[in-house]
């Protein structure tokens, strides 16, 4: 079997000799695979040559459409095997023809960009097949357009609606169900197990095979879609859809502005229940007195009234019905969002709030989802296939399993090809400050300096917070422009993802700073990426709330938070990032962990004995050499990061 710029590696034949394994016994498999190994390749041709139906579940929408459009053709080709294959995404993906001519009709648009937008998607909707807007790269994802032109779950008219029968949505659920090889992402498989509104459920009774890539992200995603939300944010939405759809079907039937303003006033004052621009409290620790609990009552009883009125019209259109549902469904969420306890359906969960700078979201978040993901993989027998660069601790596989349910399920790890020891090098700092010090950003960069110097810029800055991105991107501002430094400094946030990346691999000396978006998923092979600099170990916040009540639940049965849960996350988070360095056989450079931790806590051995097998250094003499043409200062790297201090 040939496939075009493919070398077949001992530890990926051997993966996929186990994965066909599970495939054939319709058993489950834990599968780690170090960066390099070929893990597509190695699930994609037993799955592809096993048969049957096949779902294929990734990390990111880029990684589906990298599946679907580059890895399952080659393999399909190689293997001469004319195999059906479908890509499906969640609903917001495609455009709806409804809500298009609705916007085009009714022009509720603000800025010029969204008018310039619409008439791209308008045009786009003549000439596509598909209708899924990654084809449209003149309308970026993030603008606001999108929201006027998707549909989701609550403003989806079904089989009411006259252009169902055109419905892009119902055309890619179609043509998932009848293809043998279906590419989704993990928001859409559990969005589907907790809402049935996907059409994955549709697929699963079939399926003999599912895999997830990138399994390491299950047990947030997971953890997501199996809590319920319900936000301001929402409410908000309705009440636009309210107003409109009411004037436009209903205008003698109501005052309809006076009615969606007590429920507008209503929400927005639930937001300002919390002065401060961004808070995440467990209901528990918002004081009885405070303004929230009254507030909440009141959006509530406002929000039945505007069902009430909605009531009274709602035979008088379908929108005006479901705009009704929507109130209802509303209202219940809202209920039931502080009249339960912490128990539900057997699970312990934790009640908390969320405020972002516009909005409130109130959750209810399960502790584990270990019982209700194990509930949904029983019933037919099929394989069940979990895989990643990153699921172990120094090979110990308990953590991912027991947040995943999968405790007696066989666990399998194989090494990366590449020599780290020669390609890479970690270099921890001295005489860096408390990572709780308030000039820890600044004494980073001061680090990072020299080393990006030596590197020729190339590398990635890896930040654990917003606040540490905007001032380390603000320092090397002004250090670049000081030492008239020739290097394009990136930041999140100023473009989007694809935009900054493509950037940064076209320039060839650039610096990007960046969180946690592009601690994994980001492939930059070659010299454009030699040095990439950690700030901090990516332990959770300690004021989660969601972490708290699961460290907690974890004391109260005798074991140590910390240990147990806190530091497992890390790891596997670190690895992610340091996975961003050597992506190739001929990539070299160097890892910068600046977090001092890493060598003055009894735990910092296990941190780095879990990452890639560098040589280490704390020289910055040694780290700077590793640059030079010839690396002979390597040869001096002292072969430990032993301990200074312990406490």
């Amino acid at each position: 079997m040939a496939i075009s710029g493919f070398r077949p590696r001992r530890s990926q034949t051997e993966m996929a000799k186990a994965i066909a394994h599970a495939i054939a016994e319709r058993s489950t498999l834990i599968a780690e695979a170090g960066t390099g190994t070929g893990k597509t390749f190695a699930y994609l041709i037993p799955a592809l040559l096993w048969g049957g139906k096949v779902v294929i579940s990734t990390g990111t929408k880029n990684l589906q459409d990298q599946l679907y459009l580059r890895d399952i053709p080659t393999v399909r080709k190689a293997l001469n095997m004319p195999v059906s294959v479908a890509l499906l995404k969640g609903r917001a993906n495609y455009v709806c023809h409804f809500h298009l001519e609705r916007t085009l009709q009714n022009g509720r648009l603000t800025s010029r960009d969204d008018v310039g937008y619409l008439r791209e998607i308008s045009r786009f909707m003549k000439t596509t097949s598909s209708g899924d807007k990654a084809e449209l790269s003149k309308v970026p994802e993030s603008a606001p357009v999108w929201n006027l032109v998707t549909s989701t779950r609550d403003t989806c008219l079904g089989a009411e609606c006259q252009y169902y029968q055109d419905c892009f949505v119902m055309k890619a659920r179609k043509e998932a169900q009848q293809a043998e090889v279906v590419v989704v992402n993990h928001h859409l498989f559990f969005a589907d197990v907790a809402l049935k509104d996907t059409g994955v459920a549709e697929l699963l009774p079939s399926a003999n095979t599912i895999i997830f890539d990138e399994a390491h992200q299950l047990p947030e995603t997971a953890t997501l879609f199996f809590g319920e939300t319900v936000s301001t944010s929402q409410v908000l939405e309705l009440c636009r859809d309210v107003l409109a759809e009411g004037l436009a079907h209903a205008r003698d039937g109501a005052e309809w502005p006076k009615v969606v303003l007590p429920v507008e006033r209503a929400a927005r004052d639930l937001r300002l229940a919390f002065p401060q621009d961004i808070v995440r409290l467990a209901v528990g620790q918002i004081a009885p007195s405070s303004p929230f609990f009254p507030a909440l009552e009141t959006l509530k009883e406002e929000l039945q009234n505007m069902a009430d009125t909605l009531e009274t019209q709602a035979e008088r259109a379908e929108t005006i019905e479901q705009c009704r549902t929507r109130a209802v469904e509303l209202g219940i969420k809202l209920a039931a969002w502080n009249a339960t306890d912490s128990v539900k359906e057997g699970q312990e969960r934790v009640l908390w709030v969320e405020a972002f700078s516009s909005s409130l979201h109130l959750h209810q978040t399960p502790l584990s989802i270990a019982p209700v993901f194990s509930k949904q993989r029983e019933g037919t027998p099929r394989a069940w296939i979990f895989t990643s660069a990153t699921l172990a601790v120094k090979n110990d596989f308990n953590h991912y399993a027991s947040q995943m349910g999968l405790w007696s399920e066989p666990a399998r790890s194989w090494p990366s090809p590449f020599n780290y020891e020669e390609q890479g090098l970690l270099y921890v700092p001295e005489q860096l400050p408390q990572p709780n010090s308030p000039d820890y950003t600044d004494a980073v960069i001061n680090a990072a300096l020299p080393m990006i110097e030596a590197a020729g810029g190339r590398a990635f800055l890896l930040c654990t917070t917003i606040r540490a991105v905007n001032r380390a991107a603000e320092r090397l501002r002004e250090e670049f422009a000081r030492r008239t430094l020739p290097f394009p400094l990136m930041v999140q946030g100023e473009a989007g993802r694809t935009e900054l990346l493509d950037r940064f691999r076209a320039a060839g000396n650039a610096v990007l700073i960046g969180s946690q978006s592009f601690w994994e998923g980001v492939d930059v092979r070659g010299e454009a990426l030699s040095l990439v600099v950690i700030d901090k170990l990516p332990f959770s916040p300690p004021d989660d709330p969601v972490l708290a009540a699961r460290i907690e639940a974890l004391e109260r049965k005798g074991l140590n938070g910390f240990v147990h849960h806190q530091l497992p996350e890390a790891i596997i988070n670190l690895k992610q990032g340091a996975g961003r360095l050597i992506r190739d056989e001929t990539d070299r450079g160097v890892l910068m962990i600046c977090d001092p931790r890493l060598i003055s806590k009894p735990y910092g051995r296990r941190i780095w004995q879990s990452l890639p097998s560098f040589k280490r250094t704390r020289d910055a003499n040694v780290a700077r050499a590793f640059f030079a043409p010839a690396p002979a200062a390597v040869a001096d790297v002292q072969p430990e990061l032993d301990p200074e201090v312990t406490d």
